[in-house]
């Protein structure tokens, strides 16, 4: 008898500690629970987090706008206004400048999208750092991920050339072991290629991936790996019909997500 009460006490005791522990993650919400544990009994264990970038880790619409208004003013088009622009944002460049022609009225055939995306690449690729700015604790946070030994990709349908030199002007290039932009494929997000190529880099059979639109909660799904949204980029979709698997408003509270999968993580 003794010793059923004992048990009794221990497992009221370690129900209460587990309480506790959920209480110091108030973005997860109550459904998170559950969803941990069935990721747990997943045979692939999770060794890494895979970053979209724009809209994700920076916010760099203000130079795709500047570039994509220069583009239309050498056609002789007045510009757009940055909430247009930035509802056009998340499909890669092709389909950007494609959705902006095709916005002000311009030719759309091959030739002439080729011709307006190769402008718009070569005017954004030579400047595109002036306006963009770095989420607020993203370095912080990647730092501290990278300590805990995490493994870290970027899966962004930028292509890499202006990628590489966005990361490099705020120094972000030395958190990632796998960069795939959206010209290393054929197809790019939501399709998972892109990302499943991020995960083949780093060697990892699984991954949190983490970004801000409807276009990253696709792919995710697509790739069968959870998701945390980044609720302050350029999403159009309210984020309850999105159904991320987590959703933060501020990087400081993307570790409190990622805790539970990774022990390393203080």
């Amino acid at each position: 008898m003794k010793n059923k009460y004992a048990v009794t006490g221990m497992c009221s005791l370690l129900a209460g500690k587990l309480s506790s522990i959920w209480s110091i993650f108030p973005q997860v919400n109550a459904a998170s629970p559950p969803r941990i544990k069935m990721l747990y009994k997943k045979d692939k264990p999770m060794t890494a987090i895979i970053f979209d970038l724009d809209g994700t880790l920076i916010d760099s619409v203000g130079d795709i706008h500047a570039a994509l208004n220069q583009m239309l003013a050498q056609a002789g088009h007045d510009p757009l206004a940055i909430e247009t622009v930035t509802s056009f944002v998340g499909k890669g460049s092709s389909n950007l400048v494609k959705r902006v022609i095709d916005h002000v009225g311009l030719p759309d055939d091959a030739a002439s999208h080729a011709h307006y995306l190769s402008e718009f690449l070569n005017i954004y690729t030579s400047a595109p750092a002036k306006f963009t700015t770095v989420f607020d604790h993203v370095h912080e946070v990647l730092t501290d991920f990278q300590s805990s030994g995490i493994a870290l990709g970027l899966c962004t349908n930028k292509p890499e050339a202006p990628t590489n030199v966005v990361l490099d002007a705020f120094g972000l290039t030395t958190f990632f072991g796998s960069i795939v932009g959206g010209d290393r494929l054929p197809s790019r997000k939501p399709d998972p290629a892109m990302l499943h190529l991020v995960m083949k880099e780093l060697a990892v059979e699984n991954c949190l991936f983490v970004g801000d639109s409807e276009v990253d909660v696709a792919t995710a799904k697509a790739a069968g790996v959870p998701v945390a949204l980044f609720t302050r980029g350029y999403r159009q979709t309210p984020v309850a019909e999105l159904a991320p698997d987590f959703e933060f408003d501020h990087f400081k509270n993307l570790p409190a997500i990622a805790a539970p999968f990774f022990a390393s993580i203080a």
